[in-house]
């Protein structure tokens, strides 16, 4: 199979989205990949992720050591023209950045599987690594679909919290895409 045919399907695409929202990462050469690195505990999602970007990958997800101390649980993607896009989008400034994106379900749930947690009545997306007009352009994607979310003070940083009266919506949305290990965190 040459690189230069594969083309993502929609779900590859929300996969690859909701990821780098959350603990995905990309490096580029020539042409960019995707990297899905999480602990090893969360095995079952990894496995999940993987089956849902198969086409894009060579070798099946891997245990490794990290820093001599954390077990991860891991793949990369094939070297990719079809994500080289992504990476332009989300790292063109050099840092991890939100570029103008639409999000599907699936999408919203992989970033909620990634980096999402609940709270007593609400919920909260863990977007401290991005910068303020990156959480604006988040809180905007997320009210296309009628969540109202603001950001939340965690520490010196900020983090988007989806208001409780959004929280039966939100839910809703990403419910069918959560994986039923996962389904603890939902905010209901």
């Amino acid at each position: 199979m040459s690189d230069l045919g594969i083309e993502l399907t929609a779900e590859e695409h929300a996969v690859v989205l909701g990821s780098l929202l959350g603990d995905g990462s990309m490096r580029c050469k020539r042409n960019a990949l995707l990297e899905v690195n999480h602990s090893a505990a969360q095995r079952e999602y990894v496995d999940w992720k993987y089956d849902r970007l198969r086409r894009l990958v060579s070798n099946p997800p891997q245990s490794r050591t990290t820093n001599g101390l954390r077990l991860a649980y891991r793949f990369v993607t094939l070297s990719l023209p079809s994500l080289t896009p992504y990476y332009r989008a989300f790292y063109g400034s050099g840092r991890k950045a939100v570029p103008q994106i639409a999000l599907s379900p699936l999408s919203l749930a992989v970033w909620f599987m990634d980096d999402g947690s609940r709270s007593r009545s609400s919920a909260y997306l863990n977007t401290q690594q991005f910068g303020p007009c990156d959480q604006e352009r988040l809180m905007g994607a997320l009210a296309s679909f009628g969540i109202d979310a603001t950001l939340n003070r965690d520490k010196c940083y900020q983090r988007i919290r989806i208001r409780t009266a959004s929280i039966v919506r939100f839910a809703a949305l990403i419910a069918p895409h959560v994986l039923p290990s996962m389904q603890y965190n939902l905010p209901l």
